[in-house]
Parts: structure tokens; C-alpha cells; sequence
């Protein structure tokens, strides 16, 4: 491999054309909590407080996760992929992760053309 970025022990996100990375979140057991994106400064602000702050590409701003609802995401690790294109978030959550009140945004599977509860 040539490109240290792959390798290498450097800090250098690969940002998306709209500057972002995809941040996958979840908790200490290893469950898939929710799928997001961080600009430079979403991932700079999480490293710095703590807690998991996000990009929303909807409302164009910052949000830190539970700002209105008190359901935050304390940090306990951050690691990024291979090509530092997507980061993995490890979090203590204080609540529901999904704005619909569930825990995880994952509770539904596909099962051929429709979707059911998981439990």
C-alpha cells in the first residue's frame, strides 16, 4: 500500500464532495445505534467535548446528539476505517437513539418486500 492515509497512524478524514464522512454509531455491546454525518467541525467538536455532535444535512447545521431531547451520546472511542472516509463512534447513550423514541434506529428488518419489528 502507498498512501499512508491507509496505513499510517496520521489523523486525515477523506471528505465526501459535500465535505462529510458517514459516522456510524454504537454502543459498548456492539449494537448499532444510528447512522449519521460529521463535517470537519462535527468531528472536531466531538473529539473535543466528549459527546457526539453531527452534522444534519437536512437543517444544514451543527446538532449535538439530545441537545433537545437530554438523550445524548457520551464518547468512549472514535475509530475511523481504513481509507478515514467513515468513523465508528462508541457511546454511552442516555436514551432512545432514534428520533422516533426507540433505542436503535435499526428496529425493523427487510424481509423479502416488507418490513417487520425485530425484538
Amino acid at each position: 500500500m502507498s498512501d499512508s492515509r491507509d496505513t499510517g497512524l496520521t489523523l486525515d478524514p477523506r471528505w465526501d464532495a459535500n465535505g462529510l464522512i458517514t459516522a456510524v454509531v454504537g454502543d459498548i455491546a456492539g449494537q448499532v445505534l444510528m447512522v449519521a454525518h460529521m463535517n470537519a467541525d462535527a468531528l472536531r467538536a466531538t473529539i473535543e467535548s466528549g459527546e457526539a455532535v453531527f452534522w444534519s444535512r437536512s437543517r444544514q447545521e451543527l446538532w449535538r446528539k439530545g441537545a433537545t431531547s437530554g438523550n445524548t451520546m457520551r464518547v468512549r472511542e472514535i475509530r475511523i476505517d481504513c481509507d478515514q472516509d467513515a468513523v465508528w463512534l462508541i457511546v454511552d447513550a442516555a436514551g432512545p437513539a432514534c428520533h422516533t423514541g426507540e433505542a436503535t434506529c435499526f428496529f425493523r428488518r427487510v424481509v423479502g418486500d416488507r418490513l417487520e419489528r425485530v425484538e
